[in-house]
């Protein structure tokens, strides 16, 4: 990757039709660079069709990620489930792929009232099976387990960043509602670039040549995530957020998932073309 690129989570709303190729043409048509295929419920794009997205993606130049489904446990206790999650996060990746995504972001899973360090082995093992499989079927796509929003949940930073260091193939997925609403912190310009310094620290500078963000505002109570809000709506500081991305000279990708995903990524990248290093 040579630069930062804006993009939003899905087909924007503003898109002639309601296709994966409408939702490309209409990012390019907004002057963004990006469009995560939202696989959230399931994967909805076949192996069949999967080389014509990518064929309309190299032509409007429009970078492709994807989520992988929510129902995705790794700490799941009932075998069948493990099972189930991993199936489904393999699909994901392998479809991504196809389509020439560069990565797949996922929620980990679910203490469950487990042991943390438990937990945290667990899900490395799994994970690791998961990568193996993407391999083996000749998936070179980054996998790429998430932050995530609530205290119940796998996912603080250091546990993504501990995966990340331990299993090839596999760079966070780093999301900033998801980080302010679990601790109701991580909102201020001193804390995005301590965020992005545990990054380099643990990852090297490489990482933060080939970043995987999501952002939008976010409702939260004490005990993690709510909802998302459109940034404006939202106490997310994103001008400092933004403020950090320049200071770091990070690359990659960033993906809006405000509910107005077009008019905050087209907003995002607006301030980071005009903002300066401070």
């Amino acid at each position: 990757m040579t630069k930062l690129l804006f993009g939003t989570a899905g087909i924007p709303l503003a898109a002639k039709g309601t296709d994966t190729a409408s939702g490309i043409k209409a990012v390019r048509g907004l002057g963004l660079d990006a469009m995560e295929l939202e696989f959230v419920q399931s994967v909805n794009i076949s192996r069949e069709n999967a080389p014509k997205i990518k064929a309309v993606a190299e032509k409007e130049n429009v970078m492709l990620t994807c989520h992988a489904p929510y129902y995705i446990n790794l700490n799941a206790a009932e075998d069948a489930k493990l099972e189930a999650s991993k199936k489904r996060l393999v699909k994901a990746a392998e479809v991504a792929w196809l389509c020439g995504g560069k990565s797949v972001a996922f929620h980990p899973g679910y203490y469950l009232g487990n042991d943390k360090e438990k937990v945290y082995e667990k899900v490395k093992k799994e994970l690791a099976a998961v990568v193996a499989e993407v391999r083996n079927i000749g998936c070179g796509i980054w996998v790429r387990p998430e932050t995530t929003g609530k205290r119940s949940q796998f996912g603080d930073l250091s546990e993504i960043l501990r995966l990340c260091n331990e299993i090839e193939q596999v760079l966070p997925c780093i999301d900033y509602a998801h980080m302010h609403a679990r601790e109701s912190n991580n909102n201020s310009y001193g804390e995005f670039l301590e965020m992005l310094s545990l990054v380099e620290k643990e990852l090297g500078k490489e990482a933060l040549k080939n970043m995987h963000i999501q952002i939008a505002g976010v409702r939260y109570s004490d005990k993690g995530e709510l909802n998302h809000l459109t940034l404006k709506e939202s106490d997310l500081k994103y001008d400092a957020v933004v403020k950090s991305w320049k200071e770091f000279k990070i690359e990659g990708v960033v993906i809006s998932e405000s509910p107005n995903i077009e008019g905050d990524a087209v907003m995002l990248k607006t301030i980071y073309d005009k903002t300066g290093r401070p």
